[in-house]
């Protein structure tokens, strides 16, 4: 496997391979960058400051139009109070996020990270690359001076949402009035100049082909050829619900798919550390069988998340669960932080467990296999 890189015929052939030999190839290269078997997970605080936004995204059950009777801006004191409760459980990291508000300036972001800089000791892993050109554009300023700012206010790393399927075709046609692939892109770009840490996510399930995927997946190991910037990467399946129109998929990709696109994205960006399963969008029976697909990470335990969990059929879980999940397919649970640096396991109580799921009995691969194409 040295200077083995996979290339895009070679991706398709491990797309369509038994399910087996592509899972086993995932875990190949997760044992080779992540020899040990500990499966990490951080506990965050999830604060959606806001429902109001103009990119009208048609998978989106979160947002509400300006001047919408649903809609709403928190004010600064009721954002605290939700992080002093995070802390108070134990959470480590904050996740700020909202939509793309028409009236919201830099000085507005600056002050609420000062605040809670000031207030509490906590990883600020925040807003969107969507919003923060949005705030940029608002303001007046440049791309690379908002997100100065707002790393000099108290961002310590930016989240991958917003991404989707980065191939504007896709894009031009779930989302027209959001940002573009290239802007996706140089947001991450400029962070990761400025010296902050992103992550990386793919949503899929829009109707998109396996080739439109596969853009996405190369847009991202470039970008992190030229910066070395993303510490992770996430995808998921797209989520149906409420406000699911007749232009998208009225179901979701299958249990399956999301395992062949995640062992896919591992052997893929070969250039990534880590790559986390989404429990909270596939359930903990799939994200179990996941740690056996390339995941070295099993997510967040969150507390209040509205923007995914607007959808129908979204899960959630507490600490206590999740780690016996991990422990239940021979993994070592070990917190970590929001940018994966790990945290030895405290003794405070753990998160009450919010709901759970049927387990399922994986078979770990301690051995890894050596990697070869399928056939």
């Amino acid at each position: 496997m040295t200077n083995y890189r996979m290339n895009r015929d070679q991706a398709r052939d491990w797309f369509r391979a038994e399910l087996t030999a592509i899972g086993e190839a995932a875990s190949a290269v997760r044992y080779k960058k992540h020899p040990e078997k500990i499966v990490s997970y951080t506990l965050q605080r999830v604060v959606n400051y806001t429902n109001v936004c103009n990119a009208y995204c048609t998978f989106c059950s979160f947002y509400r139009p300006p001047g919408h009777p649903e809609d709403y801006l928190l004010t600064d004191d009721e954002i605290l109070d939700k992080i002093e409760k995070g802390v108070a459980l134990g959470v480590t990291g904050v996740l700020i996020q909202g939509g793309d508000h028409p009236d919201l300036k830099i000085e507005y972001y600056e002050r609420l990270l000062k605040k809670v800089k000031q207030r509490f000791h906590v990883q600020c892993h925040s807003f969107s690359a969507s919003e923060i050109l949005n705030l940029s554009q608002v303001s007046g300023i440049s791309l690379r001076d908002a997100i100065a700012r707002l790393r000099d206010a108290g961002l310590d790393s930016i989240p991958g949402a917003g991404a989707e399927i980065l191939d504007d075709e896709i894009r031009n046609r779930i989302s027209p009035m959001k940002l573009k692939t290239a802007e996706w892109l140089e947001v991450h770009r400029t962070a990761h100049q400025l010296g902050l840490p992103t992550t990386a996510t793919m949503v899929f399930g829009f109707g998109e082909t396996l080739e439109h995927r596969l853009n996405h997946l190369d847009r991202l190991r470039q970008l992190q050829d030229e910066t070395g910037g993303f510490v992770g990467v996430i995808i998921w399946p797209y989520q149906t619900g409420a406000r699911t129109p007749m232009i998208l998929p009225q179901q979701k990709p299958t249990a399956e798919e999301y395992l062949r696109m995640q062992a896919l994205t591992r052997l893929y960006l070969d250039n990534f550390e880590n790559l986390q399963a989404s429990w909270l969008t596939v359930g903990l029976e799939t994200g179990r069988r996941a740690l056996h697909f390339g995941a070295n990470d099993a997510g967040s335990v969150v507390i209040e998340e509205n923007v995914v969990r607007g959808a129908a059929d979204t899960r959630s879980a507490g600490e206590a669960d999740l780690r016996r999940q991990i422990e239940q397919e021979g993994f070592i649970p070990m917190e970590r932080n929001s940018t994966y640096s790990r945290r030895a396991p405290s003794l405070r109580t753990h998160f009450a467990a919010f709901s759970s799921e049927a387990s399922h009995t994986g078979e770990n691969h301690p051995s890894a296999p050596i990697l070869r194409r399928p056939g």
